[in-house]
């Protein structure tokens, strides 16, 4: 990803996978619901909004980054793995869950 290409949006939504209500982050874009961790196939490019696929990205792992961790994603239409920084207001328990995942992608 070029980092140009990073359009910052931060915007709250309703959940397709578990229905909650999500907040804005405050501090960076908002990618993925804090609660189940799922998230939607809705970008190209971070923040574009340019895919067309639109489906389900299903945690399906975590991976170190940095000095904090990223989930891995499967898209359950096309199978496109992305990958998304952990946020401050994660379900941990389900991160831990992940993590006892092996990514094989």
């Amino acid at each position: 990803m070029d980092k140009k290409n990073f359009k910052m949006i931060d915007e709250g939504f309703i959940c397709e996978s578990c229905g909650k209500n999500v907040e804005p982050l405050g501090y960076t874009a908002r990618d993925h619901c804090p609660f189940c961790l799922h998230s939607k196939h809705v970008d190209e490019n971070p923040g574009d909004r340019a895919s067309s696929c639109h489906g389900d990205l299903v945690p399906i792992g975590v991976i170190p980054f940095k000095n904090t961790y990223k989930i891995v994603y499967k898209c359950s239409l096309c199978g496109m793995i992305k990958k998304n920084i952990v946020s401050r207001d994660d379900n941990m328990d389900l991160i831990i869950k992940l993590s006892t995942n092996p990514v094989n992608y």
